[in-house]
């Protein structure tokens, strides 16, 4: 039986088992005023406003300095606790450190690039890769279905990340866009950087539709770098979501999240163990890549 049919199989077995147990145990009704999608709302928890620009206190920005103060936090005491006999923590910083400068930075860049710009490559590859493994922690963050313990109102424990937010990863794509052309123009000047756009070996007017494809191909990166981490991590936390408990809820078939649970945690460990890093590891390679190109001598 093919890979494909298996899953297909799965899929049509799972149908038959959520059919047979709302025919077996009955259903309360769909649950209207249950919404997921809510989840990832960012309802403003401390408004500010600085004219035109919104800068509002809410879920995103507190996962972002959670994210920033964890990296600067962890990187800062192990730089300080260095040791000629490394133990497990310095040994594991000092792994991450030589896959981001010798498989990341060193292996996509020149060797003068890749020294200019390792700190930075670097710093996305962290910043990510916590702020997706942040997103995996159950924090007191859901405003919109309070616990109330002994009177008091207190937030219910909830997953979001950052990077879920598409706000986060267009914004660290912008910035790396930016970076690499400019550095492009800076190492080429600005027409010769325009005219490495054009392969080599390409003249006359087949030169012109090449040069507007490359352009809209410079645009392509922007989507598909950001809506790449994006796209990852909110589709993991939404299988999370659903499978926890969230499809029972909406179909109202309680029992139905006896069979969905060990899903969610089977979808939690692989996104945990793998997704997070590899998103992280893709992000910050990709715009190696990029920088290495934007100063190649050929395209």
């Amino acid at each position: 039986m093919s890979k494909r049919a298996k899953v297909l199989l799965g899929i049509a077995g799972f149908i038959a088992i959520v059919a047979i147990l709302g025919m077996a145990f009955g259903s309360s009704g769909a649950n209207e005023s249950f919404k997921p999608q809510n989840e990832f709302k960012l309802d403003p928890w401390i408004s500010l406003q600085l004219g035109p620009i919104d800068m509002s206190i809410n879920k995103a920005v507190l996962y972002l300095f959670l994210a920033a103060g964890f990296t600067i936090s962890a990187m800062l005491y192990v730089a300080n606790r260095m040791q000629a006999r490394p133990n497990r923590t310095q040994t594991a910083v000092e792994a991450a450190y030589q896959l981001m400068r010798e498989n990341i930075a060193g292996g996509n860049m020149p060797r003068a690039m890749a020294t200019k710009w390792f700190v930075f490559i670097a710093t996305l590859f962290m910043f990510i890769w916590v702020s997706n493994m942040i997103g995996y922690l159950p924090l007191p963050t859901n405003t919109e279905h309070p616990v109330d313990i002994f009177g008091i109102s207190f937030p219910a424990f909830a997953l979001y990340a950052a990077t879920a937010n598409l706000a986060v990863p267009l914004t660290l794509t912008l910035i790396v866009v930016a970076s690499y052309h400019i550095e492009g123009i800076r190492a080429k000047g600005f027409f010769a950087y325009l005219k490495g756009w054009i392969p080599a070996g390409v003249e006359g007017p087949a030169a012109v539709p090449i040069f507007f494809i490359e352009v809209i191909s410079q645009f392509v990166r922007i989507i598909s770098l950001s809506v790449r981490l994006f796209a990852n991590i909110l589709a993991g936390h939404l299988l999370i979501l659903f499978m926890a408990g969230g499809l029972a809820v909406l179909l109202g078939i309680p029992v139905l999240a006896m069979f969905t649970l060990p899903l969610a945690i089977a979808f939690y460990l692989f996104e945990i163990s793998l997704i997070a890093t590899l998103q992280a590891f893709i992000f910050a390679t990709l715009s190696a890549i990029y920088f290495g190109g934007a100063v190649a001598t050929e395209h």
